[in-house]
């Protein structure tokens, strides 16, 4: 009994128009910025019509890349709401896939920009294991008092007792598959922002990555019993947003690239792979391969890194010595520089920096369930 699980964050699922550019040239696409705008009803017809003709090729990359994960249960982040899965599922997956993903499971968090996480899954697994919904559970709500993790870091980022934790959720759902149980937590992580005070983005947020896994962590003890998980049929998949190790990228298309690995001493999802708390299965594939994002503010900071992840209970990972994922690239802007050997063919219409499937790529595992 055989089940492909997949993580993506599809980047800005969104079921609506967002004019907030209007007052806020930070938040106003690159289009119309280069454009003159006389009031906010032209800048409205404007946003509208880019926005429309963005998002149909947007979406068909977005439904390629996930067809291409041949997933029975996919995990994704930035999705607004349900009805925007709804309708992404229906007026673009399905020509893809077919009757796929029926099943979707999406709860609202704490996003500002209304970005959630959510899950689809089929009826069945593709070796026709019936795949059964049990209960969801949204953790948003859950504070820093309440899990008994609040630190000075935290308090000298500004961030009190009673706020809450998660970012945007830890959405939990049990499932059986072919009868057996299985549980998820889908989370997207606090994302590394600008540098602060002369301390560079990933280093000032990673506090509170650190509490929101070290709170991941305290749910999956509360749920399994303490010192009870590790044998349980689990996984933590999502985007993370930090990394044990990455690829710094040299040099420019016109010189050419050079690539390096680096490994890094610590990340903000640490507590939750200390100790073989769970199993970081990426670490499988050779380090040259398991970037999910490129990243790049000019040719003097540009990095492959892994963002996007499938942790798995020391269970599943034990029983699974053999399962290595896979990273689907194809959905991947052509201004994304790949290692040697790595290149792949880009989908249809895909360009220079947009339109693209997501600036994250995939991550898919086939796993057995004992």
């Amino acid at each position: 009994m055989s089940l492909r699980i997949a993580t993506f964050n599809a980047e800005n699922l969104m079921h609506r128009f967002d004019f907030s550019g209007f007052r806020n040239e930070l938040r106003r696409d690159r289009a119309l910025q280069v454009l003159k705008v006389d009031d906010k009803e032209h800048y409205e017809t404007l946003e509208q019509a880019r926005v429309v003709a963005h998002t149909d090729d947007a979406m068909q990359l977005t439904a390629l890349a996930i067809a291409d994960t041949r997933a029975d249960i996919i995990c994704l982040q930035e999705v607004e709401n349900i009805e925007a899965l709804k309708a992404f599922e229906y007026g673009y997956l399905f020509k893809m896939v077919g009757q796929g993903y029926r099943n979707k499971y999406l709860i609202e968090g704490n996003d500002g920009r209304g970005i959630d996480v959510a899950i689809m899954t089929r009826d069945e697994t593709a070796t026709g294991e019936k795949i059964e919904f049990v209960a969801s559970k949204s953790h948003a709500h859950l504070t820093f008092q309440e899990v008994g993790i609040h630190s000075t870091e935290l308090e000298q980022l500004g961030l009190e007792k009673g706020e809450r934790i998660f970012k945007r959720d830890c959405l939990e759902v049990d499932l059986k598959i072919g009868g057996k149980p299985f549980t998820l937590f889908v989370v997207h992580f606090k994302s590394m922002s600008s540098a602060r005070d002369g301390i560079d983005g990933r280093t000032w947020t990673m506090p509170i990555r650190e509490a929101e896994a070290r709170a991941v962590k305290w749910i999956i003890e509360q749920k399994f019993g303490k010192g009870k998980s590790s044998n349980k049929r689990w996984m933590v998949c999502g985007d993370l947003n930090d990394y044990r190790s990455r690829i710094v990228v040299s040099g420019s298309r016109h010189s050419g690239y050079g690539f390096s690995y680096v490994e890094e001493v610590k990340s903000g999802f640490d507590p939750l792979i200390n100790n073989g708390f769970s199993h970081d299965l990426g670490l499988r594939m050779d380090g040259m391969e398991r970037w999910t994002l490129y990243h790049s503010r000019g040719p003097k900071e540009q990095h492959l890194c892994p963002l996007d992840y499938l942790l798995a209970s020391p269970y599943l990972a034990d029983k699974n010595p053999k399962a290595v994922p896979e990273i689907i690239h194809a959905g991947q802007p052509f201004r994304t520089p790949f290692p040697e050997g790595q290149s792949v063919e880009r989908y249809p219409r895909i360009g220079w920096d947009r339109p693209k499937a997501s600036d994250h790529s995939p991550i898919v595992v086939e796993l057995s369930l004992f």
